[in-house]
């Protein structure tokens, strides 16, 4: 899709033949016979830009609700881009924390923080260096209705000057042609680049990889790691009057709940933060095993998690945590264990069809076991007899890991996952 076919979009006649190709079958086996439809009466490469709006529309509905129907896109665009209810969450902080002005936004891409802030109440200005993403962005402004609070101009991010700006966010890419970016010195532009554009303002926030080292964290900053559902989504650096009083922080956010579904819709949001030293205790396996949520884990917050369930690890290089108490919180998993075993696939075999196990789920860690062989060693590889013999069974989950050298099983049983008491971010 080129800017010409996007502009000629947004016409009225544009609109139109969009509409059109939303209510009909956009689907891998029906799209052919849509777009030959289309084509009798409208030009290719407006037909072309109406349907792949629509089935991008669909996939970003996961991550914008129904803001997507309304919403513009491109492939890469959505892919990069921020979750909504995330974006909204930074938002949040941006409103009660950052000095009133107008916020810099550094590779604004198709625009779903600047969207965030100005529904927010904020003022934004945002840069973004391929022309496409920036018509992209402007549409999506004045789609949702926020065009008074925000713009988006074409600019190289690294040019920019931000004296006079309140604030400045930054989404540096971290993506390639070969795929993603896990070296902060090869994002686009480089980390310290961006960094150094953001600490010319009073207060900044650098969108990150989730994966980024403790060690690229600047001093004075604060890195903030945030799941949705418990799936690890980004990071992001706060500096300046922005960030807060620790050095890092894990966020939770509940899945489902992405702006425009309605009043009283914002998501449960719960944060961990370093309270204590961060090595945990090492102790034997005890009744249950504790998951930490990824974010957790990214942090190096898994000593918190221990600490809230009275619990240690049973082996200190791996993040799963063991206690004989149960407990409530949304920051892990909990399990409980029926048997520990040391790890063989005979064994467990004759174990499971022991204890007529009929659905298995496998987690692993610390593992180089290949989970979806295992499954077929132990039976569930979907072999008719294995059908037959698992139909009616009980459902069990078996976690594989190590202690020290030593390979172990253990047969768990999931609880229910607590939400516990909502903490501020």
């Amino acid at each position: 899709m080129d800017i010409a076919a996007f502009l000629e979009l947004l016409t009225p006649s544009g609109q139109a033949v969009l509409a059109e190709a939303g209510d009909h079958d956009v689907s891998e086996d029906g799209l052919l016979a849509t777009a030959s439809r289309l084509r009798e009466r409208h030009g290719a490469e407006l037909v072309s830009a109406a349907l792949t709006q629509v089935r991008l529309r669909e996939r970003a509905v996961a991550k914008f609700g129904p803001d997507a129907r309304r919403m513009y896109f491109t492939r890469q665009g959505l892919e990069q881009s921020t979750r909504a209810s995330v974006a909204a969450h930074r938002a949040a902080r941006f409103a009660s924390r950052a000095p009133s002005g107008t916020t810099l936004e550094l590779g604004c891409g198709i625009g779903a923080d600047l969207v965030a802030r100005a529904r927010a109440g904020l003022a934004g200005e945002g840069v973004e260096i391929d022309p496409l993403t920036a018509e992209v962005a402007r549409a999506n402004v004045a789609a949702l209705g926020v065009d008074d609070l925000a713009s988006v101009r074409v600019g190289d991010a690294t040019e920019q000057d931000p004296a006079g700006y309140a604030a400045v966010f930054a989404d540096p890419g971290r993506r390639t042609a070969r795929g993603r970016v896990f070296d902060p010195r090869a994002y686009e532009p480089p980390l310290d680049t961006v960094l150094d554009l953001a600490g010319r303002v009073p207060a900044a926030c650098v969108k990150v990889a989730p994966g980024i080292p403790h060690e690229a964290v600047p001093d004075g900053a604060e890195a903030e790691w945030i799941s949705v559902g418990g799936d690890v989504k980004e990071a992001a650096l706060w500096l300046g009057a922005l960030a807060g009083d620790v050095r890092r922080r894990a966020t939770l956010l509940s899945p489902g709940t992405e702006p425009g579904t309605g009043p009283g819709a914002a998501p449960e949001v719960w944060t961990l933060t370093p309270q204590g030293p961060d090595e945990p205790d090492v102790r034997p396996w005890g009744r249950y095993l504790y998951e930490p949520d990824g974010a957790v884990i990214r942090a190096h917050l898994v000593a918190e998690v221990a600490r809230l369930v009275g619990g240690g690890l049973a082996d200190p290089r791996i993040a799963y945590v063991t206690s004989d108490e149960r407990h409530a919180t949304p920051f892990a998993a909990a399990y409980e264990v029926e048997d520990v075993l040391p790890f063989s696939v005979k064994r467990l075999r004759a174990e499971l069809r022991r204890r007529g196990v009929g659905t298995l789920t496998v987690k692993k860690r610390g593992s180089a076991v290949d989970v979806d062989r295992l499954r077929r060693d132990l039976g569930f590889g979907g072999r008719a007899g294995d059908r037959e013999r698992r139909r009616g069974g009980t459902a069990l989950t078996l976690v594989v890991t190590r202690v020290g050298e030593a390979p172990v099983a253990l047969l768990t049983r999931p609880l229910p996952r607590a939400a516990g008491a909502a903490s501020p971010a």
